[in-house]
């Protein structure tokens, strides 16, 4: 399809022409969803730092743009899931971070911030990984950001300290989980760890195939242990993924779920996976709108390929939600809103890309010139002189995932007066968060739930 074609006509006006509630809340054909029995396998997908209005934007750009609706959007309105919403408060705070997080979801306790399945007095937690594990079944974690990171590491390990990911790579290999795929060559590799071990070499003894990118991905050999590493520390943005020929031979998120799920379903004990979009997190940290919509896109597809997994196998549950929200993103009533929030189609990389790109050296009119190349932003003089001031060390902004002291907040905030995309802050948020699920066990699923619910609940869809 041409993109340009499509946003002159009809479609650049869905956003005010798209399904209207009582479209979407019901329809003449309810498809339904399986409930009875027990599930042989769970999938457990997370789109880490998913505010709603991510996943409301991230639906409406596929309708707008994409011409279709998002796969997550399509399963409430076919009536596929049941649906929940969720509180996901930690041991210390309404606002959790993603250790205590996922430690709800993997001990069923809520523990502090920072921790992993370890309680505020010491006492520990088994990971329900370990459990199904130790009853037989393969493990596996997929996601987007390192392999070790809180996400992954709370269903599966206990660590009083969330970044001890040297560790928790130490931890994963004596654990014997099956399938472990993202990023984080820093602790695996002899030449980067502080203490030189070569954890490559202790999981090839344990029978792991080691496999570092794309290529090597759709070469595995099947049934076989897999640890893929595809880059030191997190996975590129999907966006930057699609526009630079250097970034394509690392795997997206559905690829790497794709090939995780046909490693381990034909075991006859079955499997349980957790898939992560870790990113999603990281884009609403930096406020980069681009960033967001395609990272929540890309878990969308995974979403797909889950689903025409589980709905052909119909033993496997199925869970879909965030862990919370993050930056509370949402679109800005005016005039313009839909023309404003359409022309996020022309930004072709990542805010990350678009100021790593600028340097000290650069003029006005250079980061002006950049600016347009990649966003199709027209800056004047005095915001590019902003941006400028940043650069000559007049100006620093801070930031969990910004190391280098890129002025994200100011670039959100020029991309803002032409996107009619506005954020409320640059960290966690403590709002409600959207839970769907499918398959032999969702019928335990009730309107509003704890985040430490879900852990019960599948246990008691596949016990163990």
């Amino acid at each position: 399809m041409d993109r340009r074609k499509f946003l002159k006509g009809s479609a650049l006006l869905t956003g005010l022409l798209s399904l209207s509630p009582s479209e979407l809340w019901s329809s003449s054909k309810n498809t339904g969803h399986p409930k009875a029995g027990k599930a042989k396998n769970i999938i457990f997908m997370i789109s880490d730092g998913m505010s709603l209005g991510t996943l409301s934007m991230a639906d409406l750009y596929s309708r707008n743009i994409l011409g279709k609706e998002s796969q997550w959007l399509s399963l409430y309105r076919e009536k596929k899931v049941s649906r929940a919403l969720m509180d996901t408060a930690s041991a210390n705070s309404i606002v959790t971070d993603s250790a205590a997080a996922s430690s709800a979801f993997g001990g069923g306790i809520r523990v502090q911030n920072g921790a992993l399945n370890i309680g505020a007095n010491g006492e520990v937690h088994v990971p329900i990984w370990q459990k199904y594990k130790k009853a037989g079944k393969k493990i596996g974690c997929v996601t987007t950001v390192t392999v070790t990171h809180a996400t992954p590491a709370g269903f599966c390990i206990n660590s009083a300290k969330r970044n001890a990911e040297s560790q928790i790579a130490e931890m994963y290999a004596e654990l014997g989980f099956d399938v472990l795929m993202g990023g984080g060559d820093e602790f695996f590799n002899p030449l980067k760890r502080e203490d030189q071990k070569d954890l490559y070499s202790v999981y090839r003894k344990k029978n792991f195939q080691i496999v570092k990118n794309r290529t090597d991905l759709q070469n595995i050999t099947k049934g076989n242990s897999v640890l893929g590493i595809f880059s030191t520390g997190a996975l590129p943005y999907s966006i930057d993924r699609t526009h630079l020929k250097e970034l394509q031979n690392t795997p997206t998120l559905a690829e790497m779920t794709s090939a995780a799920i046909d490693q381990m379903k034909e075991h006859p004990e079955g499997f349980v996976l957790q898939i992560e979009a870790g990113k999603v997190d990281w884009a609403a940290h930096a406020n980069d709108i681009a960033a967001l919509i395609h990272d929540q896109l890309a878990f969308d597809e995974a979403i797909k390929k889950v689903m025409d997994f589980a709905e052909k196998d119909g033993n496997t549950l199925v869970i879909i939600t965030t862990d919370h929200g993050n930056a509370n993103p949402g679109t800005i009533y005016g005039a313009a809103a839909t023309k404003n929030f359409n022309s996020i189609s022309n930004y072709q990389y990542t805010n990350e890309y678009i100021l790593n790109r600028i340097h000290k050296d650069y003029s006005a009119k250079d980061i002006k010139d950049w600016i347009y190349e990649a966003n199709k932003l027209i800056l004047t003089d005095e915001e590019a002189r902003h941006l400028q001031s940043f650069y000559n060390g007049l100006e620093k902004e801070e930031g969990l995932y910004n190391y280098k002291k890129l002025p994200f907040k100011l670039y959100s905030e020029i991309q803002k007066n032409r996107n009619s995309v506005g954020w409320i802050s640059m960290d966690h948020s403590g709002d409600y968060v959207e839970v769907a699920a499918y398959g032999p066990g969702s019928q335990l699923l009730q309107p509003y739930i704890k985040n430490t619910d879900l852990h019960h609940l599948m246990l008691e869809a596949s016990p163990i």
